[in-house]
């Protein structure tokens, strides 16, 4: 028998407090403020994402997007929807946020828009792991460049 949801999942006592440092992150991140997004990350933090294969240290992440502000201009986050609540038991055990957003900036001329969801385990009020999910395939084509499928194979 599956464990039941409330036996399992909680509400996190600290919710609005968990809820600011995630949407600070990420308002950070899109102003270009790396120093205090790096701030609100644990020196252990860990990133997934957006591949399921994708993983990256905090000094990594912060890389990463010094890398992207050299090519994306006009940056914003619009948050959708947050929630938070509490793992009781288990690898997943602590308080965590859940943003759905979309990823606004311009990049080669063109304004582009990324759907996102990101997920947040905070602790002591900084971010030790998150995971972030990007439509990235409507960013590449939206950028002009073209899926091609596999050749066919004709089954022998």
């Amino acid at each position: 028998m599956p464990p039941r949801y409330k036996d399992v999942v909680g509400e996190n006592p600290t919710a609005d407090a968990d809820i600011q440092v995630v949407t600070n992150y990420l308002n950070q991140l899109a102003a270009g403020n790396l120093d205090k997004a790096k701030m609100l990350l644990t020196d252990t933090y860990r990133g997934y994402g957006p591949a399921a294969t994708d993983s990256a240290t905090r000094d990594k992440v912060m890389a990463q997007w010094e890398q992207r502000y050299k090519t994306q201009l006009n940056r914003k986050v619009r948050f959708e929807g947050q929630t938070a609540f509490q793992v009781k038991t288990g690898r997943l055990r602590g308080n965590w946020v859940s943003t759905w957003g979309e990823y606004t900036f311009t990049d080669a001329g063109k304004t582009l828009k990324a759907p996102f969801q990101h997920i947040a385990h905070v602790t002591k009020g900084k971010i030790d792991v998150d995971r972030t999910y990007v439509d990235n395939l409507s960013l590449t084509l939206a950028l002009g460049y073209k899926l091609t499928p596999p050749a066919a194979t004709t089954a022998k």
